[in-house]
């Protein structure tokens, strides 16, 4: 159920320590594909078959590049496939779990409106759980969202789950070479390195971090029981 693919330049040292990011999203809206950019830079030549179960694809990153912190981390990136027949069977991949990077397709709003359950069901203890934002409130996993298809991208909707999460949002098209990649330097290249940077900060340096209590990351700081949000979420 599990496949595992490393980049050749990785080779899994040992000594390397390492975190574990969830990849959340409805099937079809480009999860592979957003991995496979984050992974290697470049988009992909073709669309990918549907995962299947969890797909785990792994990246070296450089933690606070040019400073006198700067380490190597591997990033290990759990896509988990999004078939509702395996919604049981896939809540073994979510332990241990260190980051969450949620995907959706920019012209599917469904998607987008699903993310709020993928959450729930990756960080509640019941199965089929329903969102409540009481419950993310204080959640301590730093959180990225990543929106596909941004050269099919309509109108901007109002406020998004990654206003919720005080998350940074990646617009991205995995499949042309636009400005909306990873190159280096770019927008999203920032966003997503100062993402892999909380995570670890999370997991190995969080007790050395003074900063104020984020409501689920914390970098875009905005009130998780804001009404006028819930309402829209609800």
């Amino acid at each position: 159920m599990r496949r595992v693919r490393t980049s050749p330049k990785s080779g899994m040292d040992p000594s390397v320590e390492r975190v574990k990011v969830l990849v959340l999203g409805d099937s079809g809206v480009g999860k592979s594909a957003a991995v496979n950019l984050i992974c290697t830079g470049k988009p992909a030549n073709r669309a990918r078959p549907s995962t299947i179960g969890c797909n785990v694809e792994v990246k070296l990153h450089d933690y606070k590049p040019g400073t006198n912190s700067q380490r190597t981390f591997f990033v290990e990136l759990w896509e988990i496939g999004g078939n509702a027949g395996h919604a049981q069977a896939r809540r073994v991949f979510y332990k241990s779990v260190h980051g969450v990077i949620l995907v959706y397709d920019l012209t599917n709003s469904k998607s987008h409106d699903n993310l709020k359950m993928w959450l729930a069901d990756a960080f509640s203890q019941r199965e089929r759980a329903h969102f409540d934002a009481e419950t993310f409130a204080d959640l301590q996993v730093p959180v990225l969202v990543i929106g596909t298809k941004a050269l099919q991208k309509t109108e901007r909707r109002g406020l998004t789950i990654a206003d919720f999460c005080g998350a940074e949002e990646l617009l991205i098209d995995s499949f042309s070479e636009t400005s909306h990649g990873l190159d280096p330097g770019s927008s999203n290249a920032v966003k997503l390195s100062y993402f892999f940077d909380k995570v670890i900060e999370k997991r190995y340096f969080s007790e050395s971090i003074q900063s104020s209590p984020p409501t689920c990351v914390g970098d875009r700081r905005r009130p998780a029981t804001s009404p006028r949000y819930l309402q829209h979420l609800d």
